[in-house]
């Protein structure tokens, strides 16, 4: 029942944007009626063409995101521990955090091409960043009383950096990874609409450029579920590792 209350918002949008679209409040060209557009999301599943470009998709997104993760947390975690790693790294980081990620796009097409490369590229670059300031603030606010407990029982600063700092950075690093999981998606559609052969984003400007919007739509819809379901799943996941740490 709580769970109906939540999410009753997206129940009453839906109904909204099926009668808004039958009484002619809004034109069906600027908006099918959602039940037109689930026909289309029928279609193109069942024609299999919805779900070729998904997997696709989801293959450059996991792909850029699993290697961002892993090369921000070491980044980050390195920026905290180790002062010249800090001193190196901390201007590139303050420098291109702020620069919108889609002006990424031309150049790693320039670098690796129109295929998956440059997509997994752009995703690597862009949700690195936040991953990297995650790590860097959780590890930084490690608490000294562990260091300092841990260092007096003579662990090395490997063992101190392991079963003090990464836990203390877990927290900050997860919510870093939950950005770096919502911007996944917005740099791989925009890639996909502009230089791509295959994709949800691709698919997404063939469809609107040859006027199929009720098709259209339900590849934008699709996004929007992976979004949500993705960050959900995630959410899950993080809550679990967060009371394992408990």
């Amino acid at each position: 029942m709580r769970t109906l209350v939540r999410y009753s918002p997206l129940l009453l949008l839906a109904l909204a944007w099926e009668a808004s679209a039958r009484l002619g409040i809004v034109s069906t060209l600027a908006l099918p009626p959602l039940s037109e557009v689930i026909v289309a999301w029928v279609d193109l599943a069942h024609s299999g063409e919805l779900i070729t470009n998904a997997v696709a998709s989801l293959w450059r997104a996991g792909a850029g995101l699993f290697l961002a993760v892993l090369i921000g947390a070491v980044l980050g975690i390195a920026m905290a521990w180790w002062k010249p790693v800090n001193v190196l790294v901390s201007p590139l980081v303050e420098m291109f955090y702020p620069m919108p990620k889609s002006a990424l796009i031309p150049v790693t097409v320039l670098w690796l091409g129109f295929g998956n490369g440059s997509k997994i590229l752009l995703i690597l670059l862009g949700c690195m960043l936040p991953v990297t300031i995650g790590a860097f603030n959780g590890a930084r606010s490690s608490e000294q009383v562990l260091v300092w407990s841990a260092r007096s029982m003579g662990a090395s600063r490997l063992r101190m950096l392991w079963d003090v700092v990464v836990p203390s950075a877990m927290p900050e690093l997860l919510n870093g990874i939950r950005t770096a999981l919502a911007l996944s998606f917005i740099l791989l559609v925009s890639s996909e609409l502009i230089v791509a052969q295959q994709g949800l984003g691709y698919l997404i400007g063939y469809l609107g450029a040859n006027g199929t919007y009720d098709a259209m739509f339900a590849v934008v819809l699709t996004v929007a579920f992976l979004g949500f379901a993705g960050d959900r799943v995630y959410l899950l996941a993080a809550h679990r590792v967060l009371r394992w740490q408990q």
